[in-house]
């Protein structure tokens, strides 16, 4: 059995607007290094409710950690923060769930994970989490160069237009010292 390698990836941020989109930007990119393309989308979602939350109920502290790590199948991605008030999800009353511009939050969170969950830390805050089961990241083919391939024919390079006039106006350069 191979091993994989350890999948773990933390972030120290505020939470503030122009931050989180570059860490929904830090997951994407994150998940596509580690081969797991359609966790990006649900992930980036949930971290992105998480952070929000940081933001309009942490106080003045807006420091805070993303974690993500993938393990046993499963990617679990947390946000630890300061304060330590646990969440509450807020029951949903159509009519005014309807009319609510916030509040969702955490039922987005609970649509596109498979669990999730807070956690008090003592004195330094708290930490929600969600999770999701990781598909096994498909291995790349290995890319092999034309030449490599003996006994069938390498396909010919055509320059265009513009790599022809580029090569016709390069300065000529000389080997010769002096």
């Amino acid at each position: 059995m191979v091993s994989q390698p350890n999948r773990h990836c933390t972030v120290e941020l505020q939470a503030l607007p122009a931050r989180i989109g570059q860490v929904r930007r830090i997951v994407s990119a994150q998940l596509r290094y580690w081969r797991l393309d359609p966790l990006i989308d649900p992930a980036s979602l949930g971290v992105t409710e998480l952070l929000a939350n940081v933001h309009r109920h942490a106080g003045a502290d807006k420091t805070c950690t993303v974690e993500m790590e993938v393990l046993l199948g499963r990617l679990t991605v947390s946000v630890h923060d300061h304060d330590p008030r646990l969440p509450e999800v807020r029951d949903p009353d159509p009519v005014a769930a309807s009319l609510a511009t916030c509040g969702r939050g955490l039922a987005l969170v609970a649509a596109v994970s498979e669990s999730w969950g807070a956690r008090p830390e003592g004195e330094s805050g708290k930490v929600v989490w969600f999770t999701m089961p990781a598909p096994q990241p498909v291995a790349p083919r290995p890319v092999r160069p034309p030449y490599e391939d003996v006994g069938r024919p390498t396909a010919t390079r055509r320059f265009t237009t513009a790599e022809t006039h580029r090569a016709e106006r390069a300065p000529a350069r000389s080997a010769v010292v002096g």
